[in-house]
């Protein structure tokens, strides 16, 4: 598989130099699970993104920690594209209010678009969902598909088993 160098964005242009994040893909939950901290630093999360003038790319639901973090983007007047497959666009609550809307075919087209529009990822706390997500997104860097930047928010130690 080859990569268009002007389509992989590894955080400088090819001067070398550091380029600005123009949007962070964030996997979350469907759900706000069972510790507030959670939807806390997903909603600061948000805020943190506005701040630096970094859009929010998410899986388009309005509940659960994706709720939270597109909620307080929008409300501090940020940009949100929500990606959402058509199969879910009713049961994940599709959220409404959003800057703007994708709705792709099926799950793999609504990852590769995420992963197209983002120069960076990072998975809040979730379900088997966000880990496939986060787990896809390494893979594909793995196998040199992408050179962007993953993280996890490792909100009250979530994501410790994952490392024990």
């Amino acid at each position: 598989m080859s990569r268009n160098p002007e389509n992989d964005s590894t955080g400088s242009d090819n001067t070398g130099k550091s380029k600005p994040w123009r949007y962070l893909a964030v996997f979350a939950g469907s759900q706000v699970g069972s510790d507030s901290q959670y939807s806390e630093q997903a909603r600061q999360l948000g805020q943190v993104l506005v701040k630096n003038r970094i859009g929010l790319v998410y899986g388009g639901g309005s509940v659960g920690l994706m709720g939270e973090i597109a909620d307080a983007v929008l409300d501090s007047g940020g940009e949100v594209i929500g990606v959402i497959p058509e199969f879910l666009a009713t049961k994940e609550l599709l959220h409404t209010g959003l800057t703007s809307t994708l709705v792709t075919d099926d799950m793999h087209s609504r990852k590769a678009k995420m992963a197209e529009l983002a120069d960076a990822f990072i998975a809040l706390p979730g379900g088997l969902g966000t880990f496939e997500e986060l787990f896809e997104v390494i893979t594909w860097a793995q196998l040199g598909v992408h050179r962007k930047p993953i993280g996890l928010l490792n909100v009250a130690g979530f994501y410790d088993p994952v490392f024990d």
